[in-house]
């Protein structure tokens, strides 16, 4: 059976191999997954995304993100995916956005929803919704558990990485590495602290998006702790991503939310980089304590787990990342759902996360 999936981006992240953001990469990984299999893949994301199937590019305004250009951002959004369901023959939609129940298609096409993020970052609307063959499922157990008691989702998928891609030959340096989204749930700030209190040198990686707030985190919280010994290199590609996790001695994930997956975590992993992380959400099941990385509860634990690293083998993670977290296992799992929802609607539906 080919079937037409339509994957809807959050309007405002670029889609592609080099995202930031974790949403945007599984979106990635998906759309090339569905064309590889034979499958018609449609991908609604704004201008800039890169695709192997088709994209439906969706042009934001260049004026500063106010809550006014927001909703009128979504009003054409909305406009534009209720325009390709009703130009294409879709078998199934699949949401990724937050933002989603503002864009909702209408009813007609069965509809996935992942949730990438933490169940209360969700207006409580997501979890109540009244539209026809609307599914929901999260990325994580450790998600699922929190979602509120009585929502309709499916069982979770759990996130993966293109394990094989991941896999360079570079030796080991001395450095450690931080790498994500710069902004205060990130904690980033206690990951240099941590690397300063060590004495050991620390990369730091990744976006400052043009968000007021997490400018100002970068301009009060990291920036005053960067040295010459602790660099910020700003967003960085696959290619040099995977060698600066590759010739890391550890990843540092100092978060301060429940994270619901990690994917620069399960990269890590499958680079043979060991993490040390804040047990918060997802990371205490991703990180096997003592043999993959350290969980730690503070920056100053972080600082002692980080003289302990060299303990750890890089073998013991390349295994437990192709044997836990690989993107076939993930995209299999993800394939097999498109067929059941398109066909014929969940066998376990109306899951209480909280039985599981």
């Amino acid at each position: 059976m080919t079937l037409t999936v339509l994957s809807v981006a959050y309007p405002f992240a670029a889609v592609g191999p080099d995202a930031v953001g974790g949403a945007e990469q599984i979106l990635w990984q998906l759309d090339r997954t569905l064309v590889r299999a034979g499958h018609r893949s449609l991908v609604l994301a704004c201008e800039g995304s890169r695709v192997s199937g088709t994209l439906l590019p969706f042009r934001l305004p260049r004026s500063a993100l106010t809550e006014t250009m927001r909703s009128e951002v979504h009003r054409r959004y909305r406009d534009a995916l209720s325009g390709a369901v009703s130009a294409e023959r879709i078998d199934l939609v699949h949401l990724h956005g937050i933002d989603c129940a503002a864009y909702l298609p209408p009813p007609g096409p069965p509809t996935l929803i992942t949730l990438h993020l933490p169940p209360s970052w969700y207006p409580e609307e997501v979890f109540t919704l009244q539209r026809p063959q609307t599914w929901l499922h999260c990325v994580s157990h450790d998600q699922q558990a929190s979602c509120p008691s009585g929502s309709r989702l499916l069982p979770a998928i759990e996130n993966g990485v293109p394990f094989d891609e991941l896999q360079a030959s570079y030796a080991k340096r001395d450095h450690f590495l931080a790498l994500g989204r710069i902004c205060w749930e990130k904690g980033f700030h206690l990951a240099l602290d941590a690397a300063r209190e060590a004495g050991v040198p620390l990369v730091l990686a990744g976006n400052v998006f043009p968000y007021s707030a997490h400018r100002d985190y970068f301009e009060r919280q990291i920036a005053p702790r960067l040295d010459r010994s602790r660099r910020f290199l700003g967003p960085v590609g696959f290619v040099r991503k995977r060698r600066l996790l590759t010739t890391a001695r550890a990843l540092l994930v100092p978060s301060l939310v429940a994270e619901t997956s990690s994917l620069a975590a399960m990269e890590a992993l499958a680079c043979g980089t060991p993490i040390v992380a804040f047990r918060n959400g997802a990371l205490a099941s991703i990180v096997e304590h003592g043999k993959t990385g350290f969980l730690v509860g503070s920056a100053e634990e972080m600082a002692a787990a980080l003289r302990e690293v060299g303990e750890l083998k890089p073998d013991d993670c390349r295994e437990a990342a192709r044997r836990r977290f690989s993107a076939g296992r993930m995209t299999s799992r993800y394939l097999q759902l498109y067929a059941q929802l398109a066909l014929d609607g969940p066998v376990h539906s109306h899951a209480d996360p909280h039985a599981a």
